[in-house]
């Protein structure tokens, strides 16, 4: 009896450990994305309305279509992968609109990432989906459409210093 209570124990060690570090990677994730939101809507707001469709050459993404792919790319893949909802299925955003149309649209793909990795079931969390012709865990998923929208913030912020607009400082961890 003693043995069963004892290996009952160490179950439960296991069992509230793997919960808080759940707990612990579920917050640091949030975390992340409430201040890669912070500094892309910081960025948003500092450039001004008419350089919205500014592009460094013609081969490239206007500032709006910057932040407009980062939206839809960042929906698509963690709703197709978790199989949450995309809350803009079936929902086709314009390729140029104005910029509170842009910035609400950012808002809302911050809120569902949020959403997302609050509420998304611990074993769904922790399971291997297919990335770049290897697999990874759901949670890097997160970590790779936050590299993803960092490249794109980046190129935003070059359009914004080509307009002559001094991008606040880099908002760090």
């Amino acid at each position: 009896m003693k043995k069963m209570s004892l290996i009952f124990v160490l179950f439960l060690g296991q069992y509230a450990y793997a919960q808080n570090r759940t707990a612990e990677l579920r917050q640091e994730l949030i975390e992340a994305y409430e201040m890669s939101e912070k500094y892309t809507l910081t960025i948003c707001e500092q450039m001004p309305a008419e350089h919205y469709t500014y592009k460094t050459v013609d081969s490239v993404m206007t500032f709006t279509e910057q932040f407009r792919h980062c939206v839809v790319y960042t929906l698509n893949q963690i709703s197709g992968r978790t199989g949450v909802k995309n809350p803009n299925e079936g929902r086709k955003l314009p390729v140029q609109m104005p910029k509170e149309q842009l910035i609400k649209e950012v808002k809302a793909m911050y809120a569902f990432v949020k959403m997302t990795i609050a509420e998304l079931p611990e074993a769904k969390l922790y399971e291997k989906t297919g990335f770049t012709g290897g697999e990874i865990p759901m949670w890097r998923l997160f970590y790779a459409m936050e590299n993803h929208i960092i490249h794109h913030r980046g190129q935003c912020i070059m359009y914004m210093r080509d307009k002559g607009v001094k991008p606040q400082g880099y908002f760090g961890w």
